[in-house]
């Protein structure tokens, strides 16, 4: 979604067919004068879209969202995923299409909360497996966007391509991930044979497993979270600078002096930063870093040098802004999955769903502080440009 979100704010129609979107389409400028070539709406519009529905289910999970079962969940974010999908495919209008991108958000919000839940219930290293997993997810999401987009599919046939990830989505929980732990095993082959079992013929992990977080009182709630604030800030501000960047500075950052549209730039600028970011969430076993403090102010680095480009315009050519944004994403997947690890080596058993669940609104509020500031900077510097 965020990857289609120039599309979905330049939603013009080819005449006399409504149903197809045009592969490259041309913005509906802020102004005539304007260097950056802008949208009348920035794609921030589409981020806050796309986070502040995951921001308000990541602030319910530490107050029981959490302990409802897991199955229904799953159900739920697969359904809203097909229908994010719909909905943005034939869409008429920008409103109808953001209420398309508010679907993915519920799905993305409830599905990282159910999950980051559900690796404590498996071995510590399944942490690096979902952190992978997840910039697995954004680079190909980019990737597939930007393929299908430049090899002349429209962005409507685009979406309704996807159609079968949450059909992926679904049958990978209820047929291919495994239980948690053998149910009532006999012995050590019965053991073995039941552990391979999928959660579909097997006990769901709320059942199969007491809710070592459902006995916590506020109190003890309260100090697990003070005691996760260390990496809770630095993620918030590592995502707060990142998705400025992102959804802030991207279209801003147009260069007329190379072959790409600036539809096609944008897309390269999101793939790339998945491209970074799936890397360094695949490093854990090869780099880890105690001191997230440091990717926080890196970051943030990070954007004033691209906050000052896009003023200044000092960079000569469009493939540096490529390297700078790789970088980008690199910082910001390190920060993700060492700040996770880091919170599963360093909270006891009985504290860890709540902590991973709780611990997992970093990224969601900054990224929606950094819409919020995005929104105003964007119309400020399309009406000075």
């Amino acid at each position: 979604m965020l990857s289609a979100a120039h599309d979905i704010l330049s939603h013009q129609r080819v005449p006399g067919n409504k149903s197809h979107v045009d592969p490259d389409p041309v913005p509906t400028p802020y102004s005539n004068s304007s260097r950056f070539d802008c949208n009348s709406v920035s794609t921030a519009a589409v981020l806050l879209a796309d986070i502040l529905p995951t921001l308000v289910i990541k602030l319910l999970a530490p107050l029981g969202l959490h302990l409802l079962p897991y199955s229904p969940r799953v159900l739920v974010s697969g359904a809203c995923a097909a229908g994010s999908f719909i909905l943005v495919a034939f869409s008429q209008s920008v409103g109808t299409s953001l209420c398309g991108v508010v679907l993915a958000s519920i799905s993305s919000g409830l599905g990282e909360v159910t999950f980051l839940s559900l690796t404590a219930f498996y071995p510590r290293a399944v942490i690096s497996w979902w952190s992978s997993g997840t910039g697995g997810a954004g680079l190909l999401g980019a990737l597939s966007y930007l393929g299908l987009t430049q090899a002349g599919l429209s962005p409507q046939h685009t979406l309704l391509s996807m159609l079968g990830i949450p059909a992926l989505l679904l049958c990978s929980y209820f047929f291919l991930l495994t239980s948690s732990e053998p149910q009532d095993p006999g012995g050590e082959e019965e053991a073995e044979r039941a552990a391979r079992q999928p959660l579909m013929s097997n006990e769901a992990p709320e059942e199969s497993k007491p809710d070592a977080s459902s006995s916590l009182s506020f109190q003890e709630r309260w100090t697990v979270f003070k005691g996760l604030l260390w990496y809770i800030i630095p993620l918030v501000l590592v995502y707060f600078a990142e998705y400025f960047i992102n959804q802030g500075l991207f279209e801003l950052l147009f260069f007329r002096n190379t072959s790409l549209s600036h539809a096609q730039q944008y897309r390269w600028y999101q793939m790339l930063y998945q491209a970074g970011v799936f890397v360094s969430r695949s490093s854990l076993r090869c780099c880890r870093i105690r001191f997230t403090w440091a990717l926080a102010l890196l970051q943030c680095l990070n954007l004033a040098f691209l906050l000052a480009d896009v003023w200044l315009s000092f960079l000569p050519s469009i493939y540096l802004v490529f390297l700078i944004i790789l970088y980008e994403g690199l910082l910001g997947g390190a920060a993700y999955v060492n700040t996770f690890h880091n919170i599963a080596l360093e909270t006891s058993d009985e504290h860890r769903e709540f902590a991973m669940a709780a611990a997992c609104i970093s990224d969601t509020l900054g990224i929606s502080l950094s819409g919020l500031v995005a929104l105003p900077l964007h119309n400020l510097l399309c009406n000075l440009s």
